[in-house]
């Protein structure tokens, strides 16, 4: 039986250090009356999705009250910043997924998303695979991806659910969804796709810095007056812009599809662009992905944007019986490496060999 649902991307462009809540939650409430008006049931936007990427500003815990105020606290759905988001999305009958910075009531500090249905919070995730580095780089014209100092390794990790009244049949149930930020796509053997029809992706995009998908690298898709251009990888400063862009995207399709593709699910990445504070360059390239690993829509600009599919879940089912059926073809007790160590351990030298 057909599954169709239609489902969407909001892209949000530039947002600055400066830019206020309320000019921010404005533009992601007219996405979502577009997305409305194109008929999408499921919207996902980009990681932190109420401000701009802070942890590309050094000093901010300096002074706790100000790095505070980057995240949000308990329960997003009643959060002021976020109701007149969440209250639309449930007049219009449409599920979001929003990014946001979050503080925990114990004070722990997490890149989380959450999976928010007729106003309710279904299902959240934290961020496991945080890139850049705790310290900012010695070169104060180095730009600064600094995760692993404002925010702490996810710690619920891959969780699949239902999303409710998605897609319903009786043979089927309802829609069955993960979620994963940012660097997380990069990374294999995340559970979650084992189980889902669909992920979704929030994103924060920039070009060609150490973790080459991070928000924290100053290229973008046109030079900006005055300013130096570079990437935070040495042996390419000073590269040709263009050619560090081209090179980003192609490396993020390149995961986006080949994961859809071993992992036969439909995704929805969904990315921020344009240049924020007039020179942090973030790429966009927001996309959607078929289970066969083919692109159904991508973006075209660097501004906000929504791009919108019409999929069937029914599709992402041939993969998992076939060529990627798990339960017939894996062999887990080969991976434990995978989960025994974090680096690499290299080989031992081969023995020497004589020769007659």
């Amino acid at each position: 039986m057909p599954r169709n649902i239609v489902v969407g991307a909001a892209q949000v462009g530039a947002l600055h250090k400066t830019t206020p809540r309320s000019e921010v939650l404005a533009r992601l409430i007219a996405l979502l009356e577009q997305a409305s008006d194109k008929g999408v049931k499921v919207l996902v936007y980009p990681e932190t999705t109420l401000t701009t990427f802070f942890p590309r500003y050094a000093g901010l815990d300096e002074n706790p009250a100000e790095l505070d105020e980057w995240f949000e606290y308990g329960d997003i759905t009643t959060n002021p910043n976020v109701t007149p988001l969440t209250s639309r999305a449930k007049d219009l009958d449409i599920d979001i997924v929003i990014g946001y910075g979050e503080k925990t009531t114990d004070g722990h500090y997490y890149n989380t998303c959450s999976y928010i249905h007729a106003g309710q919070e279904v299902s959240k995730y934290r961020k496991v695979h945080l890139p850049g580095n705790k310290d900012p780089y010695p070169d104060p014209e180095m730009i600064d991806q600094l995760e692993k100092r404002y925010f702490e390794p996810g710690d619920y990790g891959f969780p699949a659910f239902r999303a409710p009244d998605l897609a319903t049949t009786p043979e089927d149930g309802e829609a069955i969804v993960g979620m994963m930020i940012c660097n997380d796509r990069r990374w294999a053997g995340r559970p979650l796709l084992t189980l889902t029809e669909m992920r979704l992706t929030t994103q924060n995009r920039g070009v060609a810095s150490d973790c080459k998908a991070s928000s924290s690298s100053v290229l973008g898709t046109t030079p900006v007056p005055g300013l130096r251009v570079f990437s935070a990888t040495p042996k390419v400063r000073d590269a040709d812009p263009a050619v560090i862009k081209a090179r980003s995207e192609f490396q993020h399709l390149l995961v986006m599809q080949a994961h859809s593709y071993t992992n036969a699910t439909f995704s929805i990445a969904t990315a921020r662009a344009g240049f924020d504070d007039g020179k942090f360059g973030l790429i966009g390239c927001s996309c959607i992905v078929h289970p066969e690993g083919h692109i159904l829509a991508q973006s075209q600009t660097m501004d906000d944007e929504l791009i919108v599919a019409e999929i069937d879940l029914e599709d992402a089912k041939i993969g998992k019986q076939k060529v990627f059926n798990f339960g017939l073809h894996r062999q887990p007790h080969q991976y434990s490496i995978i989960t025994a160590q974090a680096g690499v351990t290299p080989p031992l030298a081969s023995p020497r060999l004589e020769h007659s």
